[in-house]
């Protein structure tokens, strides 16, 4: 029976997921865009750039019968086709397609006029504005070369956003599997567009939360356990449904909403950790949980209707398993910033109705940096060095939290 609930649980996610996706305009929010693609042949070599909006991870492979390369990229809105024909400019491309695979990969196909290996291929990420560019490097080869080379275990990479992975068996590079699975994590920014957060000496919560959750993801996945995906990478306003639908969405395993607050009081200091709660634990958590679904309801989206009682059943087997997993990497993360000398407030962790914690289908926890209500943790906020530390803080809580919970659950499959 319980299975058989799980079940229907994953069911119930998936259809919310694919109403959101038939609603949503232009992707979730964490859908890399293409906003530039150049390609350039000099002598014997050819270089391919291609400009997106934000880090994702790809796989390509160089294939024979006929000779072509192609690029897979996790996930990606290709937008303006004239922009992808431009490869065809190049004398070594004959012809190019791309579109969506089943699987939500998009794929770029290039029918090569001559033989070509590729060389290097890179992911490159500006830290200050969160975009990134897929740069290959190819050079002409002899047919002999080149089949060899499509045939060896040279022909597919596979990149996440954060390091080199590559299949183990000839059958797995033969099928073009995708990349090792890595946890996603997905950071969700607080606020952005016309709802700035809270405000205090010019500066707003919008930005600063942005500005740190780059630098957590920076982070991350340059140590390689995680896959990070954004709810924002720009100045934009995205629903607090909006916010959850996107997390479905990457299939996110956890979810971190990032805000820095200011209380009217101006007493609170330190980081806290909130869990979703049925009530409020304090007055200030009410207040926020108030605050943040005020700016949906702004939007004209009511997230207060009742679902019916079959849903009400599976949503709440889901919640008994996830709630556990939700208060330990809470717990994780006190342990995490306390580890690393930063403040914490005096009851760290808290609970609140706040609706960007309610997909009970993933551990997720709404982390306040710091109050800017507070004068010396709005100094640490605007302070490049302290989110540095956060930053790092928070990706060692994380990895021992996701360590604890692969060895709990294989427990709990025993």
């Amino acid at each position: 029976m319980i299975r058989w609930l799980r079940q229907g649980v994953l069911a119930v996610l998936g259809l919310v997921a694919l109403s959101g996706m038939a609603s949503a305009q232009g992707g979730f929010g964490v859908q890399a865009r293409l906003t530039d693609i150049a390609g350039q042949s000099r002598d014997a070599r050819v270089s391919i750039e291609l400009s997106l909006s934000q880090p994702v991870p790809y796989r390509l492979r160089v294939l024979s019968s006929p000779p072509r390369l192609v690029l897979d990229l996790n996930t990606v809105v290709w937008g303006d086709a004239g922009r992808v024909a431009r490869l065809q400019d190049l004398p070594a491309v004959k012809a190019v397609r791309h579109g969506i695979l089943p699987d939500g990969w998009a794929r770029l196909v290039m029918d090569l006029a001559q033989p070509l290996i590729l060389e290097t291929s890179e992911q490159t990420v500006d830290t200050e504005r969160g975009a990134a560019r897929i740069s290959l490097a190819l050079r002409t080869a002899k047919l002999d070369e080149f089949e060899q080379f499509a045939q060896s275990e040279n022909s597919l990479i596979a990149r996440s956003s954060a390091g080199f992975l590559r299949p183990d068996s000839p059958t797995e590079r033969r099928a073009l599997p995708l990349a090792p699975r890595r946890p996603v994590v997905m950071l969700d920014p607080g606020h952005g567009g016309r709802d700035p957060g809270a405000e205090r000496d010019g500066v707003r919560e919008a930005d600063i939360v942005l500005r740190f959750s780059r630098q957590l993801r920076e982070v991350l996945l340059r140590r390689g356990t995680f896959d990070v995906a954004m709810t924002r990478d720009a100045d934009v306003f995205v629903s607090l449904d909006g916010r959850v639908r996107a997390a479905r969405a990457a299939s996110a395993d956890v979810f971190l909403s990032i805000h820095a607050d200011a209380l009217p009081e101006g007493l609170a200091s330190g980081a806290v950790f909130y869990l979703l709660g049925d009530e409020a634990s304090d007055a200030s958590a009410a207040y926020l949980a108030e605050r943040h679904d005020r700016a949906d309801m702004l939007s004209g989206v009511d997230l207060t209707r009742n679902t019916d009682e079959i849903a009400r059943v599976l949503m709440s087997v889901a919640w008994q398993d996830t709630a556990p997993r939700a208060r330990v990497l809470a717990e994780a993360l006190v342990d995490g910033v306390q580890a690393s000398g930063l403040r914490l407030h005096r009851r760290p962790i808290q609970s609140g109705a706040f609706t960007v914690l309610r997909a009970v289908d993933m551990p997720s926890v709404l982390i306040e940096l710091g109050f800017m209500s507070s004068p010396r943790d709005l100094a640490n906020l605007r302070d490049p060095e302290w989110g540095k530390r956060m930053a790092e803080a928070l990706a060692d809580a994380l990895e021992a939290w996701h360590a604890q919970d692969m060895h709990d659950n294989a427990l709990r499959r025993r």
